[in-house]
């Protein structure tokens, strides 16, 4: 049952982080756009990089 502990320590952990980025997002002036460019940076880096993963591991299981 420790785990489930730690679990709801991570779960509200990420509800509290939700309310603080949607603060910052709907801010005065360029914050909304600051976080919009995080936001693409990080979704086009986890892309990028877990197609490179695929295909990396796609070229272990294929012969060559």
């Amino acid at each position: 049952m420790e785990t489930a502990a730690v679990l709801n320590v991570i779960v509200d952990n990420i509800v509290e982080m939700n309310e603080y980025f949607s603060d910052v997002a709907m801010g005065d002036g360029l914050a909304p756009l600051l976080v919009l460019a995080g936001t693409l940076l990080v979704v086009f880096s986890l892309g990028v990089f877990g197609a490179l993963t695929l295909g990396a591991l796609g070229s272990l299981v294929t012969s060559s």
